[in-house]
């Protein structure tokens, strides 16, 4: 897998999916789905590759 995230945008999911998980952990109820995808921007951010970016031919790094 080719990276195609740029360290920012890295960052910025992370920061995003601690707030995902923060909500989902907090409020209940269907937060979870927030949860999920928290999950999903960390693994990607992780792996600095982005399935979707791949799709729409685009890359931020």
């Amino acid at each position: 897998m080719e990276k195609n995230m740029s360290t920012i945008d890295r960052g910025l999911r992370v920061v995003l999916a601690l707030i995902f998980l923060y909500l989902a952990f907090t409020k209940g109820g269907a937060w979870w789905i927030l949860g999920i995808v928290g999950i999903v921007l960390i693994g990607t951010s992780v792996m600095g590759f982005c399935p979707l970016y791949r799709v729409i031919g685009m890359k931020t790094g």
